[in-house]
């Protein structure tokens, strides 16, 4: 029996056999044969498909075909062969080129943006030359040249430099602060106790309401302001301070913004307009105090007093220096004109971070709040702390003194609300607020005849009597800051609902 299909005469790949003729066959063949007719295509007997029988045998090699069974047969198909891998060269010679041509263009692209960028910052340098040399036509606050010592408080670029460099507190500097103490304890003894005849009178006062708000001076994606100033010299210029990072200077009369001062990389918790120049101050978390020009809209001054995040913030009565406190527990005296620290100084018994900073009326001497509950008063020109008042029993939130220098009023996180006597150095009165309240705000007016009071509510006292006259609870969050207008002729607020608010007759 040979393993070859009697039907094909050619090798099966699934091979069988029929018992009826005893013939192999290949399995697909005869299947079809067998419905056609049914029967054994070599005897024509009946047969049916259930009568096959497999035969098993490995993988067939099948015989090579006989046009390669010849030796012009075998060079002809390495021809083939041949051709095909020269044609597949050629292809990717041909992608190669093309993938060259690309490189090429890209690195040609590539030069010319190089060149570009290039000329865009020589451009940039030179127009920031320009700026600087037009400062001081603006009148801008322009750096003094620094000492020989110290760096320069301005790049070539007029880029503001971080300087935090200790320079000392000089004679000259001393002198120049007594000579002013001098002429504001005078000028205060020739005003005496009389009230100015165009204060708002406690009466008015108490019926003041809201007349304006607005909440659309800070971003509104991260809500909240964190810090309100009026300018001494216009109380019309408000300045704020908000969780978006922004310092916003806001013309009360025009009701618009004047201008919006980008530059912290962390929110900003505290603002001071200069009473006679278009300066402003604000400080932040991410432990820079920057000083900003109106004008301009940019920043002038950048000053690197702390280590950590600062959290208070007072202009000296000269207008050319700044008090600082910070968490890492120093307090700095700082030029806001170089920009230089002028001295540095932490209580190192207490080891305690300072919460907040104010100038006494004079000054000589200032307050600082600890986050132990503490307030501190120090002398400036001996760097030493010469009184403490304990009472509080949370950390000090806000300080303020008196416009006569008598009083310090302090807020803390304990609800209440203590007056200190700086003459006798002890607490007179404590004003007990409701249980939770949250006092983030102290300030005075201008002739030390009213406090006011912001936090979970807006409160006004009149001193002495340390009565309340009035009460808003217009925020739909905490208020962070207030002030009163020139005479008290209107008083404003700012909260974490984002609104900044005015409240007169």
């Amino acid at each position: 029996m040979s393993l070859v299909c009697a039907i094909s005469n050619e090798f099966p790949e699934h091979p069988c056999v029929s018992p009826v003729s005893n013939q192999v066959f290949e399995r697909r063949l005869i299947e079809k044969y067998i419905v056609e007719n049914g029967t054994d295509p070599m005897n024509g007997q009946p047969l049916s498909e259930e009568q096959l029988v497999d035969i098993k045998v490995s993988h067939p090699v099948r015989p090579k075909v006989p046009s390669a069974t010849s030796i012009p047969a075998i060079l002809k198909s390495l021809q083939d062969e041949w051709d095909a891998v020269m044609l597949h060269s050629f292809t990717l010679r041909q992608q190669l080129q093309t993938t060259r041509q690309e490189l090429s263009h890209a690195l040609y692209q590539h030069d010319a943006a190089c060149r570009v960028i290039a000329r865009l910052t020589k451009e940039v340098a030179a127009a920031r030359e320009a700026l600087a040399t037009l400062k001081p036509q603006a009148g801008l606050i322009t750096p003094q040249a620094a000492p020989a010592s110290q760096p320069a408080a301005v790049g070539p670029a007029g880029v503001p430099m971080e300087i935090s460099e200790q320079v000392g507190m000089t004679p000259e500097i001393i002198q120049k602060l007594q000579d002013k103490a001098t002429i504001l304890t005078t000028e205060r003894k020739k005003r005496g106790k009389t009230v100015p005849e165009e204060l708002v009178r406690a009466e008015d006062l108490g019926k003041y309401r809201q007349v304006a708000s607005h909440a659309g001076l800070h971003s509104a994606s991260v809500p909240g302001i964190l810090a309100l100033d009026l300018c001494p010299s216009d109380t019309s210029k408000v300045l704020t301070g908000g969780a978006d990072k922004n310092v916003v200077v806001f013309d009360k009369n025009e009701e618009q913004i004047v201008a919006t001062l980008k530059g912290h990389t962390k929110k900003v918790t505290s603002v001071i307009y200069h009473p006679s120049q278009s300066v402003v101050f604000s400080a932040s978390p991410d432990t820079t105090i920057r000083v900003w020009s109106v004008t301009g809209g940019n920043c002038v001054q950048v000053v690197r007093a702390h280590e950590a995040g600062v959290t208070g913030l007072s202009l000296h009565a000269t207008g050319d220096y700044l008090l600082s406190s910070s968490e890492d527990q120093y307090w700095a005296f700082s030029d806001i004109q170089t920009g230089q620290v002028l001295t540095k100084v932490t209580d190192e018994s207490a080891s305690c971070a300072l919460t907040c900073a104010q100038f006494h009326p004079d000054g000589l001497i200032f307050g600082t709040g600890t986050a132990d509950s503490q307030i501190k008063i120090w002398d400036l020109k001996e760097r030493t702390n010469v009184a403490n008042f304990p009472g509080h029993s949370g950390p000090v939130t806000s300080i303020a003194f008196s416009e006569n220098g008598y009083y310090l009023a302090t807020g803390a996180q304990d609800s209440s609300l203590k007056l200190w006597d700086l003459r006798k150095l002890k607490n007179f009165k404590t004003i007990t607020l409701d249980n939770n309240y949250e006092v983030k705000s102290l300030v005075f007016d201008q002739s030390g005849t009213y406090l006011a009071v912001g936090g979970s509510d807006i409160r006004v006292y009149i001193c002495k009597q340390w009565s309340e006259v009035l009460n808003f609870t217009d925020h739909t969050g905490l208020v962070s800051g207030v002030a009163f207008g020139e005479n008290a002729r209107f008083l404003s607020s700012a909260g974490m609902d984002r609104s900044l608010k005015f409240y007169s007759l």
